[in-house]
């Protein structure tokens, strides 16, 4: 957690000196608009310094700084990255396994959650993620809302794997097509899709958590 935590400090100084950068850049050279998301990257860099390189103002004086602290953190950035995903892939293997789950969201549940045995099951878990809708009736209807309240950093973990899993993983978009055709919408479809996550995410971790069972005999 104190990792992830430190990359995150990290990539929000870094999105406040790109934003700077951008302002920079515009007042030397309207025309010159890196595109968005390619400050983080080396060959852009270099290709704003070489526009920096034909201005002699405070502006380029002040924009050099700053594309070099973008220098300095992404490359504090990309280490702590590699650090995460060495570590979690020895810590929760099995999350990585997960169709879109990545290593920095696999980092975010085993921070967030820190203990798993403390959660007595899953729906106890699935709650405290804020993953469990909270159903809603009305005639004869029975609908979802938005649980606002749990931990805000685990839901929005599952919601970066469930929308990933809408992408690119059968069995989650024959899940949303089949809670579609049933009447639910799409918001309510990808709460439910998020809520059979918080189970598979609970199962992992405390699977990591029991010692290994030796074979039976035959």
């Amino acid at each position: 957690r104190l990792l992830v935590d430190d990359r995150e400090t990290l990539v929000q100084q870094r999105t406040g000196l790109q934003n700077q950068l951008r302002w920079r850049l515009h007042e030397l050279d309207p025309t010159f608009d890196p595109s968005p998301g390619s400050l983080n990257r080396y060959c852009t860099l270099d290709a704003v310094d070489a526009l920096l390189d034909t201005h002699s103002s405070m502006v380029a004086d002040l924009a050099r700084r700053e594309t070099g602290r973008i220098r300095s953190l992404t490359g504090e950035i990309n280490q702590l990255e590699r650090d995460i995903q060495h570590r979690i892939a020895a810590l929760a293997p099995s999350l990585l396994a997960i169709p879109g789950c990545g290593a920095l969201t696999a980092a975010k549940l085993v921070g967030e959650a820190a203990d798993i045995t403390r959660f007595r099951n899953r729906d106890a878990y699935a709650m405290w993620a804020g993953a469990a809708p909270i159903p809603v009736w009305s005639a004869n209807n029975t609908r979802y809302r938005l649980n606002r309240g749990g931990n805000r950093q685990t839901n929005a973990a599952l919601h970066r794997i469930a929308i990933t899993q809408m992408r690119i993983h059968l069995e989650a978009q024959a899940f949303i097509k089949r809670r579609l055709e049933t009447g639910s919408t799409k918001r309510e479809a990808i709460r439910l899709l998020k809520r059979k996550l918080a189970n598979v995410v609970y199962r992992n971790l405390l699977a990591g958590t029991q010692p290994a069972q030796l074979p039976c005999a035959a």
